[in-house]
């Protein structure tokens, strides 16, 4: 019987079908056992590609980090550049929920989350900032946008009128479900611009008056 044109198991493939069996179910639905069977082979076929599940699950993890826009680090000012790579990553985060508490743990070994966080420092210190406060500039985006990711503020109120009738100040809360995108939206874009502004005016405050000598480059 001659090979087939092209392998049957790919890296790609196997991180795809991983990814997908992740937003499906959680976390805990990923194993080699059920990814095999999705896939249409045998579960030693995987260890040709991935040496452990784990290895998996961290590929699976550093392709939605892939996917996060940090072209405006050096193309815009470190407050501009910020802004866009949170909305980017706010979006690569909340259409793969599930996958968010593996994510939040830090870069580990992933190659795309360590090129990301060498982009948002890099950026904060030659802008000025001090090293150790460049840590904890990035640290709060991720934090923000990590939680922002995790679930709806506005699916967490269910469509029942009847529900908030004892609660005279949410006789509104039953519209929110069905104004999901613009109530998380419009939520985490406020809150993105008062901690910018915030960190905006610290800037001023601590860093734009130094002398250029006390500046890292």
């Amino acid at each position: 019987m001659p090979r087939p044109r092209q392998a049957l198991l790919s890296r790609e493939r196997i991180v795809t079908t991983a990814l997908a069996l992740i937003d499906a179910d959680g976390l805990a639905a990923l194993s080699t056992r059920r990814l095999a069977a999705a896939l249409g082979v045998q579960g030693p076929s995987l260890y040709n590609h991935f040496a452990t599940k784990d290895d998996i699950l961290l590929a699976a993890a550093d392709s939605v980090t892939a996917t996060v826009d940090t072209s405006a680090f050096g193309r815009h000012d470190w407050c501009e550049a910020l802004r866009r790579w949170a909305l980017s990553y706010r979006q690569a985060l909340a259409a793969h929920p599930n996958i968010v508490p593996y994510l939040a743990q830090g870069p580990g070994r992933r190659p795309a989350a360590l090129a990301m966080a060498d982009a948002v420092y890099g950026a904060l210190v030659r802008a000025g900032w001090p090293p150790a406060r460049a840590t904890h500039v990035g640290a709060a985006l991720r934090y923000y946008v990590a939680g922002s990711a995790l679930g709806s503020f506005a699916r967490g109120f269910v469509e029942d009128p009847e529900l908030y009738a004892a609660h005279p100040h949410l006789s509104q809360a039953h519209r929110l479900a069905g104004h999901q995108h613009s109530v998380d939206e419009g939520a985490f874009r406020l809150g993105l611009d008062a901690l910018l502004h915030g960190l905006a005016a610290e800037y001023e405050r601590t860093v734009a008056g130094l002398e250029p000598a006390g500046r890292a480059e």
